[in-house]
C-alpha cells in the first residue's frame, strides 16, 4: 500500500512531468474507481495542471481550478507513459487499468490497481476537502504543526488502544499505514500492542523522534526518484515489514509476524517486547 513517504515522492515526480501541460482527455476504463458525477470527467478535459500535491496518503492533481484527487488503496498506482496507445483503453479490461489521463503532448497517466480486491478511488472536486476521507485526515506527521504536544495529546486521547493502530487510524494521524507503523515502533523499540496512554514522557519523545526521523529518511530517499523505482526503494529499506523469518538488521533476531484476518504485522522481540513473542491467535489455530 503506498503510503505517506511513496505519496509525496511520486507527487513530487509528477509535479515536474505535469507543468505546464494541458490534459486532453481522461479515459475511465474501471467506472467502480470513480466516486464522483459532478464536475463530470469531461470537465478536465483541456485544463492546464496548475500543480500536484499530497494530503496524507491522497494524491491531488489540480487543473485550472478542479481537482483530480487519488487514493491509491491497498494496490493502486500511478505509472507515467512517455507516449499513451492511440485508442481508449476497454472498459473491464484485465490490464488493471483504472484510469488513464492523456496529456496535450502525447504522454500521460495510467492509474492502475493489482488483484481482485478493488478500493482505488478517483474523484473530480473543486474543493479537496469535498473527498469525504480527505476532510477528516488528522495532522500531517511531517509538518510544523505536528509537534511533540500534539502527539501527547492523541496519545492521551486514544486512551488503551494499541500504539500499532493509534499510528495507522488516518483520522489521528494522515499518512502512516500498516508498513511505516511497524518500521516506527521497531525504530522507537516499542510493542506494537503498548496502550496509547501508557506511554510515559520518555517513550513520547523517542516514539515522535522515530515517526519523523523513520518517515523524513524515507521520504528524503524517494526523492527524485521516478514512479517507477518508488516501489523497490520502500521495499529493500524496511528493517521488519515484510521481513517475517528474516534477521533483524539492529539484533539478528528473528522477525515475527502476527496475522488478522486481512492484513499483518512484523516486530523484533528482541527489540521490541522483551524478547517475547507476541500471541498471533490466527496461526495458533491453524497449528492445532
Amino acid at each position: 500500500m503506498p503510503e505517506l513517504p511513496e505519496v509525496e515522492a511520486l507527487a513530487l515526480d509528477l509535479r515536474g512531468r505535469l507543468a505546464g501541460r494541458a490534459i486532453e482527455v481522461v479515459h475511465v476504463a474501471a467506472f467502480s474507481a470513480l466516486k464522483t458525477f459532478d464536475p463530470p470527467v469531461t470537465a478536465l478535459h483541456g485544463t492546464l495542471v496548475d500543480g500536484v500535491t499530497r494530503h496524507g496518503k491522497y494524491l491531488d492533481v489540480e487543473a485550472s481550478g478542479l481537482h483530480v484527487v487519488l487514493h491509491l488503496a491497498r494496490a493502486g498506482w500511478v505509472r507515467w507513459r512517455g507516449e499513451v496507445p492511440a485508442l481508449p483503453p476497454r472498459p473491464g479490461g484485465k490490464s488493471g487499468l483504472a484510469v488513464r489521463i492523456v496529456l496535450d503532448d502525447g504522454s500521460g497517466l495510467d492509474v492502475t490497481e493489482a488483484g481482485t480486491k478493488k478500493g482505488l478511488a478517483m474523484y473530480v472536486v473543486h474543493d479537496p476537502q469535498d473527498v469525504p476521507g480527505l476532510a477528516t485526515l488528522g495532522p500531517d506527521p511531517l509538518t510544523d504543526d505536528f509537534t511533540p504536544a500534539v502527539l501527547s495529546e492523541i496519545l492521551d486521547r486514544e486512551g488503551r488502544k494499541q500504539v500499532k493502530g493509534v499510528l495507522r487510524h488516518q483520522g489521528t494521524i494522515a499518512g502512516i499505514g500498516n508498513a511505516y507503523s511497524d518500521e516506527i515502533l521497531h525504530a522507537a523499540r516499542m510493542s506494537p500492542y503498548k496502550p496509547a496512554s501508557s506511554l510515559d514522557e520518555d517513550d513520547r519523545v523517542v516514539l515522535f523522534r522515530a515517526i519523523r526521523e523513520t518517515l523524513g529518511a524515507a521520504v528524503d530517499r524517494s526523492r527524485g526518484l521516478a514512479a517507477s523505482q518508488l516501489k523497490g526503494e520502500k521495499k529493500s529499506n524496511l528493517a521488519v515489514h515484510g521481513r517475517t523469518g528474516q534477521a533483524c538488521p539492529v539484533c539478528g533476531d528473528t522477525v515475527r509476524e502476527v496475522s488478522f484476518a486481512d492484513s499483518s504485522l512484523q516486530y523484533c522481540p528482541i527489540c521490541q517486547t522483551g524478547g517475547k513473542p507476541l500471541a498471533d491467535r490466527r496461526m495458533s489455530k491453524l497449528l492445532k
